[in-house]
């Protein structure tokens, strides 16, 4: 964890401490003076300030939720229509990810979509291979979703 936060804390606690009066109330002002103090010294810390990467991971929790909710719903329209439209098979994704913690991450968010889950990592750690629903249209909506959480997702890791 960012050494940043920690501070934060620590300078929330301190407020407290000092004020001689815990409540939530008095964490939240502590809190509120410790990043400001922290945001004016940022210059001094060999990371970014911790907010940037706050603000990055709900980016990426925002973009995974609106590709859970439409493909969600596309799962959804095929299971209601009597003769499914329609056609499963595998799509191999190219991905610019590197890390192991990247990797996962994509390859939990493809998975934890509707319709998609994601088989296998090649031996290069350069393509997904996704199963999917819908291929021949799927592939043009599975390839915007990775690009879109690539992009997050090197927001987050990389900064």
């Amino acid at each position: 964890m960012s050494i940043q936060l920690w501070l934060n804390l620590f300078i929330a606690f301190l407020w407290m401490q000092l004020n001689d009066h815990w409540s939530t109330l008095n964490f939240f002002i502590g809190y509120l003076v410790g990043m400001g103090l922290i945001f004016l010294f940022r210059r001094f810390f060999a990371q970014p300030f911790y907010l940037k990467k706050l603000g990055a991971a709900f980016r990426l929790f925002l973009i995974f939720v609106r590709e859970l909710v439409s493909s969600g719903i596309f799962v959804i329209e095929q299971a209601l229509i009597p003769e499914p439209t329609y056609k499963a098979g595998v799509v191999p994704l190219r991905t610019k990810l590197e890390s192991d913690v990247e990797l996962t991450l994509i390859s939990l968010m493809i998975t934890l979509t509707p319709g998609s889950v994601v088989l296998e990592i090649s031996p290069d750690r350069k393509t997904l291979y996704v199963h999917a629903m819908g291929v021949p249209d799927a592939t043009r909506t599975v390839m915007k979703a990775r690009d879109a959480f690539e992009k997050a997702i090197m927001e987050v890791t990389r900064g």
